[in-house]
């Protein structure tokens, strides 16, 4: 597998950053002809792809196609593994980027959709999402966090801002085990 440029990094790790894994605004001094060259490549190795700009949203535009249309450029999950993010919390963000697509004549747009590999969040994202679950001692061994900041992120970082569906469910001998499904 081919590893991105500095640039191309840069790029996707700001994209994973941003609603719907926007790649734009480029990198400041990154114009012209360089940014065709990069854009392109990522393009070419499914890094990046190029679809219509929600002008009604504000979506910033890589290209106009013609009477106030134009396309704009999102992080694929290819370029987003590409740079480290696990591939369950890359598969994670791309099904609530989908799920929680909004028409454009919507006036909320979705919330801001984080994805930096590493984080504490992706970690309970990732111990939620195995088939066994987790338990809210299990996080805090995980995290470090407190007993109560964990259920905080889960009820209002994951379940509210995120909208993933968690379920619950009494499991003898281990208590309330959390499952993202």
């Amino acid at each position: 597998m081919t590893t991105p440029s500095d640039t191309q990094s840069l790029i996707l790790s700001r994209a994973a950053t941003r609603p719907g894994n926007l790649a734009l605004p480029l990198p400041e001094g990154l114009a012209g002809a360089a940014a065709k060259m990069v854009v392109g490549k990522m393009i070419a190795r499914d890094w990046l792809e190029e679809v219509e700009a929600n002008l009604r949203r504000g979506e910033p535009m890589w290209r106009e196609i013609g009477e106030g249309h134009g396309t704009t450029l999102i992080a694929t999950e290819a370029g987003l593994e590409a740079i480290g993010i696990e591939p369950v919390v890359v598969s994670v963000f791309s099904s609530v980027r989908k799920a929680r697509a909004v028409p454009p004549s919507a006036p909320d747009a979705p919330a801001r959709i984080p994805g930096r590999a590493g984080t504490k969040q992706a970690q309970i994202i990732a111990m939620l999402s195995r088939a066994e679950g987790a338990t809210v001692t299990e996080m805090v061994r995980a995290t470090g966090w407190q007993a109560h900041t964990v259920r905080g992120a889960i009820s209002g970082g994951l379940k509210k801002k995120l909208g993933l569906p968690i379920t619950t469910e009494k499991v003898e001998g281990r208590g309330t085990v959390y499952r993202h499904r």
